[in-house]
Formats: structure tokens, sequence, C-alpha cells
């Protein structure tokens, strides 16, 4: 049996983990990295989308950044260029 193919959506969906996953990495130790970790936590759920409309599911109605805190994305703009990706995707 051949493994599923990857969807653009979910290919973004996860470049978008791997990215927020560095930012907790690099606040280990710090008060922040509790925050990221929930936020890292919050976008795997992204990961089960292998549709434009899957993902607009998941997200019921908000934007990526939204979903994932509007403040904690504008503290991380190393993230701004994979939201826009999966945003694209869509």
């Amino acid at each position: 049996m051949m493994p599923a193919k990857k969807t653009e959506v979910r290919k973004a969906a996860g470049k978008l983990v791997s990215a927020i996953q560095k930012e907790w990495g690099d606040e280990l130790g710090d008060p922040g990295a509790v925050l990221s970790e929930t936020v890292m936590h919050n976008c795997h759920a992204l990961l089960h989308a292998n549709t434009a409309e899957e993902l607009q599911k998941i997200l019921n109605g908000r934007s990526v950044e939204e979903f994932l805190g509007i403040h904690w994305v504008k503290a991380h703009p190393t993230v701004k260029p994979f939201i826009r990706k999966l945003e694209s995707a869509c």
C-alpha cells in the first residue's frame, strides 16, 4: 500500500508547525516558552486538514494568525512567511 500524497495545504501546515517548534525551542527555559508550546500544539490541529475546505472548517472563520494568536505571531515575525504560505495554499 502506497502512502497518501501530501497536499499543498498539509505541506504548508507542516512547515508552519516546524517554524513554531523552532521558536518554542529557542525559548526553552524562558517564561514565553509555555505560550509558544500552546501555540505549537494548537497549530498541530491544522495538520489534520488535507484540503482548503477542511482547513477553513478548523479555522472556523478565523485567519491563521487569529487561530494561533495575533499577539504571539506579532512577537514571532519569523513565522509570518509560513502563515502566508499556508493561506495561499487555500
